[in-house]
């Protein structure tokens, strides 16, 4: 019993539940007649087009800035490099390393300007972030109509002028990741591709955190004063933590795209911070630590629920609920780290 308490104390019945809920789902979609092998391969596949989106909210959070709400900053930056990469005619995993490189010092312009704006409203970061993120993607609608794009494949049909709202990248860099290490067996597919890139940046990360620089930005999210008065200079570690974030952020989108196969600009970007605040939450986070097993583990949950519950649903009753479930979930979940004076779903 005492095994149990603990671990029902460590874990924290929002997870435990949801990941009985998940199981349920995997029980229940043989009897509704779905392929049990083809149902965990979806869920596979959203888990690696999400989790470094996931991993990028980590450096904040450990900087104490919070859930970075502000994540639609960092899709842009990602987009830019991923619309230049193409307008240069990259392609194949030279296009998707470009896409990469050149949303770094985008990544790094917007992070730096952000950080600054968090600097100056120290305690109420969650909130400005959201606004920034906002702010962000209804500016990027105007640039992706005026930039200089050219590409007959990107623009639109009519007029010439402006990005197309979706741009397929199937001739340039779709899927590349996964096709450099394939991995199958008749139904079940593992995107190995994806999730290794995560564990190349995850094992960054944690390394990272590992060096002084690392342990610096612990001690600021941990005790400010503290931090201050042994010499940290807050700001300038701060801002490291969020230009860290924008750059990751950046990464993830550019792996969602090559796994979903298309840019999507203009309004698309709007609400990605909530999925992936979610997820971490759902992992074990709180608002002020975060480790790499409750960006795993919480990335499985959420997106398995959204890859699950729709198909079983679906063919029991008929009706659609994923909308639903991911409103609940999403705006539930961080609900209830948010009103947790400790501020995490371990939180006693």
């Amino acid at each position: 019993m005492d095994r149990i308490k603990k671990f029902i104390a460590e874990a924290g019945w929002p997870r435990i539940i949801i990941g009985l809920f998940l199981l349920s789902m995997y029980i229940a979609a043989p009897m509704v007649g779905l392929n049990l092998k083809t149902s965990i391969s979806d869920t596979l596949v959203r888990v690696g087009m999400n989790i470094i989106l996931v991993l990028s909210l980590v450096p904040m959070i450990y900087s104490g800035t919070g859930l970075n709400f502000g994540l639609p900053l960092g899709v842009e930056a990602g987009l830019l490099g991923a619309t230049i990469s193409m307008s240069l005619g990259l392609q194949g995993m030279i296009g998707f390393a470009g896409a990469l490189l050149i949303s770094v010092p985008f990544s790094v312009l917007l992070g730096w300007g952000y950080a600054q704006i968090l600097n100056e409203v120290k305690g109420g970061e969650m909130m400005i972030a959201t606004y920034v993120g906002f702010s962000s993607v209804a500016v990027m609608c105007i640039m992706w109509l005026v930039l200089p794009f050219k590409s007959e494949d990107m623009i639109w049909a009519y007029g010439g002028e402006g990005l197309r709202t979706t741009i397929s990248i199937e001739e340039y860099w779709q899927g590349i990741l996964n096709r450099s290490l394939p991995l199958s067996s008749g139904e079940f597919v593992v995107p190995l591709g994806e999730l290794a890139f995560f564990a190349l940046l995850g094992f960054l990360v944690w390394g990272f955190f590992r060096t002084r620089s690392g342990m610096a930005m612990k001690a600021v999210g941990s005790n400010m004063e503290f931090a201050h008065s042994t010499g940290i200079s807050i700001d300038r570690v701060r801002t490291k933590s969020v230009v860290m974030s924008t750059i990751l952020a950046a990464f993830g989108i550019i792996v969602y795209q090559q796994s979903f196969g298309f840019i999507q600009l203009y309004l698309a970007p709007f609400y990605m911070a909530f999925p992936a605040v979610a997820s971490i939450l759902i992992g074990g986070a709180s608002v002020n630590k975060a480790t790499l097993t409750n960006v795993i583990v919480g990335t499985f949950l959420f997106q398995g629920i959204l890859t699950m519950t729709p198909s079983v649903i679906n063919n029991l009753i008929q009706t659609d609920m994923s909308e639903t479930l991911r409103i609940i979930i999403s705006n539930g979940m961080i609900l209830y780290a948010l009103t947790r004076k400790r501020g995490g779903v371990v939180a006693k």
